[in-house]
């Protein structure tokens, strides 16, 4: 497969509500509904899967060779699921948390009930409370090894580019979480912070209790990998910390693996390998379709320019925003990345001066390979200062951040979610998404 025309995929997680923006536990009704659907119209009904608690469903998408072919396949799959919940009396809320208090009704599934014994059960129900958007970026075939991470007839130019994407991916992390940044209410709350981000991976140093906070090797951020060699020895690390974490829970290694657990799935972590053969980007929140395919575009042509131009992506001491020089894409180290700048993508978002110029020089990277969706990220790129996230806007109308939320307000603001996600995706054009998004202004 020629190098530049490498695939992308799309899975976003939904919340099901019913018309008064109740969370609805019908997962399974309307999911069968959405592969009935799917097998009429000759679609995948694959594309259309569970979620660990009944409340919560997945919409994923064929691979594309494009931004516009996966923003395409995304926005027919999403309508699809749009027209089966509403012959159901349904509907989807499509932000990364529901604002109000909620008691999650979890599957009951093996490998559900080991990662729930692992980290706690209280603390796993984070996980069903906040939904996030995975994006993957294919490598070249046959490089990802599902039992030794990286394959071992894997050729050097292989595994180059599965590095520089690895360490591309791991480098957008605070952008993607900065400027995708949906729900600012959390069991009620407006904490001030990025819910999904903070109750998902968590930090026992910033204090965020969240799913992963005393397992991050398995949920945190991981280091940028320096040679394939290392990366390997990240993924091995990794799977030796969950069995130790499993031997510390009472759980027999053996119903691990009995339960489709392996090297790769025990991997939660913002940046994964995907044993389809994709780096797997977890750390967006689940937004609204203008931003997921901003996110796409953006994602798109970074990868794509490190891909053309052949760049070594690596990481340098004293580097703050992406930097251009020769054949290197000189990045934050890790330190900073996982540290201050993390911190600040969470608390302050793209208002922090470090976030803003490290944002900055991320879209003008992306920019510099054109096509379709960079009219919009240039547009995105001027007004930086001026950018308001989702989060910002519904604080903005709702209540300030000291307040909570009473429950005809959240329950408002749920079906007002739902509304803005069911009009954008009439609204955006089904076969030139990203041209949409360029022609469109508002969105900003």
């Amino acid at each position: 497969m020629d190098v530049l025309k490498r695939r992308m995929g799309l899975e976003q997680e939904f919340f099901l509500v019913d018309e008064t923006g109740d969370l609805s536990n019908r997962g399974d009704e309307f999911l069968q509904g959405c592969h009935l659907r799917a097998e009429t119209q000759g679609l995948n009904p694959q594309y259309f899967v569970p979620e660990f608690v009944k409340s919560m469903v997945e919409i994923n998408t064929p691979p594309a060779y494009t931004g516009t072919e996966l923003a395409t396949e995304y926005l027919k799959n999403l309508k699809l699921a749009l027209a089966v919940a509403r012959e159901m009396g349904l509907r989807l809320y499509p932000l990364s948390s529901y604002p109000l208090h909620i008691m999650p009704v979890m599957r009951d599934r093996p490998n559900y009930h080991i990662q729930a014994r692992t980290v706690g059960y209280d603390r796993f129900l984070h996980a069903g409370k906040c939904t996030g958007t995975h994006l993957h970026l294919e490598v070249p075939p046959g490089v990802i090894n599902s039992r030794v991470a990286v394959s071992y007839n894997s050729t050097a130019a292989e595994r180059e580019e599965l590095l520089n994407i690895y360490n591309l991916a791991t480098a957008f992390d605070s952008a993607l979480i900065s400027l995708g940044r949906a729900c600012p209410f959390y069991e009620g709350e407006a904490i001030g912070l990025a819910a999904h981000t903070i109750r998902y991976r968590g930090s026992e140093i910033f204090g965020w209790e969240g799913v992963y906070t005393y397992l991050q090797p398995v949920g945190g951020l991981m280091p940028y990998a320096e040679s394939a060699e290392s990366l390997v020895e990240q993924q091995f690390a990794r799977y030796y910390a969950w069995l130790q974490a499993l031997d510390k829970a009472g759980i027999e290694r053996h119903l691990f693996l009995e339960a489709g657990g392996s090297l790769l799935k025990s991997a939660w972590n913002p940046i994964r390998l995907n044993k389809l053969g994709t780096v797997e980007i977890r750390c967006i929140d689940s937004n609204y379709p203008s931003v997921i395919i901003g996110v796409i575009a953006l994602l798109e042509k970074a990868a794509h320019r490190v891909r053309s131009d052949n760049l070594k992506v690596r990481p340098a001491k004293e580097v703050y925003t992406f930097e251009l020089e020769g054949n290197y894409l000189w990045v934050p180290d890790f330190e900073y990345l996982n540290g201050e700048l993390l911190y600040a993508a969470a608390t302050e978002g793209v208002k922090h001066p470090k976030v803003k110029a490290y944002v900055d020089s991320i879209l003008q990277f992306a920019i510099t390979d054109g096509g379709e969706g960079a009219k919009y990220l240039t547009k995105l790129r001027t007004q930086l200062d001026r950018y308001q996230s989702i989060e910002a806007d519904i604080l903005q109308e709702f209540t300030p951040a000291t307040a909570k939320l009473t429950r005809d307000e959240g329950l408002r603001l749920v079906r007002e979610c739902c509304d803005k996600l069911e009009a954008q995706v009439s609204w955006l054009d089904t076969q030139h998404p990203l041209k949409s998004l360029d022609e469109e202004a508002a969105f900003l």
